[in-house]
């Protein structure tokens, strides 16, 4: 089973989201760690290969969580949160900002990662 990583205040924000998105979202995340695909999982476009983002609605609202698969160590929870945007389905560009930040974050700590485990 690969860890679970969270970058920036994923974990935090995550948190306050309603016990049954947290389930949800926790629940395609164990997936992801054990190699599988929640249904609700989908491909974020436009940032590589990888990147997967879980929707899940829940009294009218929207809550999202982006991670990324692309290593074999570990999955890195990026992003989780509320859209409560007028743009339909898109991903506002501020989110998608942040995610690219932490995506960069996380191939950081994935490098630092592999260096200790090759020098270990």
């Amino acid at each position: 089973m690969k860890d679970l990583d969270w970058i920036g205040s994923s974990k935090r924000d995550l948190k306050a989201f309603p016990d049954d998105v947290q389930d949800d979202i926790g629940y395609a995340l164990h997936l992801a760690q054990v190699g599988e695909k929640s249904p609700a999982a989908k491909p974020l476009k436009g940032l590589g290969s990888g990147v997967m983002e879980i929707v899940d609605r829940y009294n009218k609202d929207t809550y999202r969580a982006v991670y990324t698969v692309q290593f074999d160590e570990a999955v890195y929870v990026l992003h989780a949160f509320q859209k409560k945007s007028a743009s339909g389905i898109k991903t506002p560009k501020p989110d998608v900002d942040l995610i690219k930040k932490r995506l960069r974050a996380a191939l950081r700590t994935h490098k630092a990662r592999m260096e200790v485990k090759d020098h270990g």
